[in-house]
């Protein structure tokens, strides 16, 4: 599967499992009979064994709502906005890996959502967006609360439908949902007129299933696995490139196991972060334009790259001509047109990211002959480590407070990040050891994605750890959703690396536009410890090194919504960094090294 969505998504949902027992009667047994077409609507998330909806409720959903009034095994999350909840409804889906669902009212509730479906079309995240709509006699006449939620979001979704009878709108439902989970996955969005909704019906909807004309393949073409599989037993510099659709597929264990017997180093793409365990003497860690300098050195110089599910996105690759020029690319995707779409596939392998590794596995019949290869990386790594200065006259350095976390917390804590550097010293400075733990906007880029994505996550998985890193710009966008996290009585850490500044901008104009600071730098943000407790949950300050254990202990000991402000270096940036479309083994490790390249 691959890193991005096969069409543009919404952002990412998660749902919680059903708490029935493998025992117990299928889900359709308890569905109440349906009457009206808001029933049938509510009947298909069941048969769909929905027990989370994220939503904001209005006037054109409100048939839908009031259909879910005394539904008791399905719970619904009321947000503070609808972005909040389409993030929410996401990281549901990326944590389980089944679709989280989202609902808004017609008009700005729709229209609120598109950045959220957006967001999950690129990460290819599973997701069910049902809107309300305006009767269906007065669309197009401009009525109150009215968009064209079809038109706007056509390009954004897997599937969209617009339904338009009662006795249809259960199975509607039921096909998105299906649509949205199967092959790559993605978001999907169905529009729901109240004339629709309202009327009465008695046809009960079915399972979710996909359309027949839909077939996504499973298994790759065993002849050309076969070739694929005596060019990597050849190489002499073979590496794997683990994207998101590793993830997607559930497919980590094959890899790991592949990679493992095979002795074969391993990068990670952002979106594939977790896929390999980084602690794993094999790993390179990540890759692309903040990865690792060895990583990126691996990238160059190979002679062979497995790459399983990635869309080899420019942030990776930056200049194309560059990437793995003198490599054999066998790619693994389950999107054929994901393949050779920006870096040609020499060995093009199309089916399921787990399937697939598996049939390789199989038809490998020798390991690739790489010691020095292997002892070439790990002189990178020692070469060019990820590292930081902490010189005692400058304020706290955000690396070492991700670090902090990440010694203290468990390892399958849940990580959930907004956009900028924060998300960067996030992905850079914590250690990865298993999937669906880190979950963020990869493609879109969406700041204020973090902290509700860390509600949908913590719903997903009540029993994990989850954290959220969020820098000052990033969470004011959604910061009302603290509104729901202390409602919910949601035990999660919220820490703001607050440097006054859409820093990962101001690093650029600093690096690109002659330090011309236009509109970067939010010297009137608010002291959000203070804007926590204003909002029912506990806030810390920190702005220095003797506090961070104390700070780090109070706030993972609270039993709710924590949110810590960590007043870190205002002129920290990002490194390492590879200019945008360079060349990646042209990494700069410091504002000196950049000014050279």
């Amino acid at each position: 599967m691959s890193d991005s969505a096969q069409t543009p998504h919404t952002d990412e949902v998660e749902t919680e499992a059903t708490d029935r027992q493998p025992d117990e009667p299928e889900s359709e047994s308890h569905v109440e009979p349906v009457e009206t077409g808001a029933d049938a609507v509510v009947a298909a998330l069941k048969n769909a064994d929905v027990d989370h909806l994220f939503g904001v409720q209005g006037g054109a959903i409100m048939p839908v709502y009031d259909a879910l009034y005394s539904e008791s095994d399905m719970t619904h999350v009321t947000m503070a906005h609808e972005q909040g909840a389409v993030h929410a409804a996401d990281a549901y889906g990326i944590v389980t890996g089944d679709p989280g669902v989202c609902m808004a009212t017609s008009g700005p509730g729709a229209t609120n959502l598109v950045t959220g479906i957006a967001d999950a079309s690129m990460d290819s995240d599973p997701l069910i967006a049902l809107t309300g709509q305006v009767p269906t006699d007065l669309v197009g006449n401009d009525a109150f609360q009215e968009t064209d939620t079809i038109g706007v979001t056509q390009p954004i979704t897997k599937y969209n439908r617009f339904a338009s009878h009662a006795d249809e709108v259960g199975d509607d439902v039921a096909t998105a949902f299906a649509l949205a989970d199967e092959g790559r996955q993605g978001p999907t969005l169905v529009d729901l007129p109240k004339d629709v909704t309202q009327p009465e019906t008695d046809v009960e909807p079915g399972r979710p299933e996909t359309p027949d004309t839909y077939n996504p393949p499973e298994k790759a073409d065993e002849d050309a696995v076969d070739e694929a599989a005596d060019v990597i037993s050849a190489a002499e510099k073979p590496v794997i490139l683990a994207g998101g659709g590793v993830i997607k597929a559930n497919a980590s264990d094959e890899l790991r196991a592949f990679a493992k017997e095979h002795e074969i180093p391993v990068l990670a793409t952002m979106p594939g972060t977790g896929a390999f365990d980084q602690t794993h003497e094999l790993s390179m860690g990540i890759a692309g334009m903040h990865g690792t300098g060895y990583a990126n050195m691996a990238i160059t110089l190979t002679d062979c790259m497995l790459a399983v599910g990635t869309r080899f996105d420019d942030r990776l690759t930056g200049d194309v001509e560059t990437f793995a020029p003198d490599a054999d690319i066998v790619h693994v995707d389950i999107d054929p047109a994901e393949v050779s779409k920006n870096v040609e596939a020499d060995y093009p392998l199309l089916g399921d990211a787990k399937a697939v590794v598996d049939q390789l596995g199989n038809a490998m019949t020798d390991s690739p002959e790489a010691d020095l290869w292997r002892e070439q990386c790990q002189t990178w790594k020692d070469e060019y480590p990820l590292d930081y200065e902490m010189p005692e006259d400058r304020p706290l350095k955000p690396q070492y407070i991700v670090e902090q976390f990440d010694e203290t917390m468990p390892d399958d804590t849940i990580v959930t990040a907004g956009v900028g550097q924060h998300q960067m010293w996030a992905w850079q400075y914590w250690t990865w050891t298993e999937p669906r733990t880190w979950v963020t906007s990869h493609g879109l880029g969406t700041m204020g994605y973090g902290f509700p994505a860390a509600i949908g996550a913590k719903l997903a998985a009540p029993d994990k750890e989850v954290i959220a890193f969020e820098g000052d710009g990033s969470f004011l966008m959604t910061s009302q959703e603290l509104s729901v996290a202390v409602r919910e009585n949601l035990d999660i850490t919220i820490v703001i690396l607050n440097n006054e500044a859409v820093g990962m901008v101001r690093q650029w104009q600093d690096g690109f536009y002659e330090g011309r600071r236009m509109a970067s730098e939010y010297p009137w943000v608010p002291e959000f410890d203070k804007l926590a407790e204003a909002y029912g949950a506990r806030g810390f300050r920190l702005e220095d090194y003797d506090e961070v254990d104390d700070v780090i202990e109070a706030a993972l000991t609270y039993d709710g919504p924590a949110v810590v402000d960590a007043i870190i270096d205002p002129e920290e940036n990002v490194y390492p960094m590879v200019p945008s479309g360079g060349d990646n083994s042209l990494f700069a490790l410091s504002e000196a090294d950049l000014d050279e390249i």
